[in-house]
């Protein structure tokens, strides 16, 4: 992608807006701005630079605060005047200390954050945890655990329990990600099956 395949006519200033978006749990963490040499840098650096309209200069996500954003993808919008960055942030976004500058919900996309967990847990096997634990024990207990939290979940339905059904719900999709992960499955493979049958 070069900063030429963008149309930058009804851009003000000539300066095209970005939008970041978490690669992983899909927040939209900001909005900015980039001159042609903020988007060279970026490609190049992998640190997602922005071009500041008020003190106008270059400045990279991060420079002072370590809270970078590291490019993921790259990708144009229809018209090819606005870009849209998925990128992994170290820290939080906001100069407010939030994650997103946009005052979503903070629990937003937290089961994607949780899965990448689950990954890293099975990369790393730390000791006295209790996801390395199930991991150890392998697919027959992990998928046991599946069931077991699937009927309490189903019992705690029937009661009417919502609270209780709440919290063996969250049993039963974390035991589900680390079955997953056992099985070389991921979130995104699910939802193109899910897609697919939608089709």
């Amino acid at each position: 992608m070069q900063f030429s395949d963008f149309n930058l006519s009804k851009c003000a200033d000539g300066l095209l807006p970005v939008i970041v978006q978490d690669a992983v749990t899909l927040k939209v963490l900001m909005l900015g701005y980039m001159n042609r040499e903020a988007f060279d840098l970026t490609q190049q650096t992998g640190h997602v630079t922005f071009y500041s309209r008020t003190r106008q200069c270059l400045w990279t996500k991060g420079e002072t605060s370590g809270h970078y954003l590291n490019v993921v993808s790259l990708y144009a919008d229809c018209d090819a005047d606005t870009l849209l960055i998925k990128a992994n942030p170290f820290g939080p976004t906001c100069h407010r200390g939030t994650p997103s500058c946009f005052d979503t919900d903070n629990d937003e996309g937290f089961i994607r954050h949780l899965s990448q967990i689950v990954r890293e847990r099975h990369q790393q096997m730390p000791e006295n945890s209790y996801t390395t634990r199930l991991f150890i024990k392998g697919v027959k207990k992990i998928a046991q655990k599946v069931g077991e939290e699937a009927t309490e979940s189903a019992i705690e339905a029937v009661d009417g329990n919502r609270s209780r059904f709440i919290y063996e719900a969250s049993d039963l999709v974390y035991h589900l990600l680390v079955l997953l992960e056992q099985m070389d499955v991921t979130l995104e493979d699910i939802e193109h099956e899910l897609s697919l049958r939608h089709r």
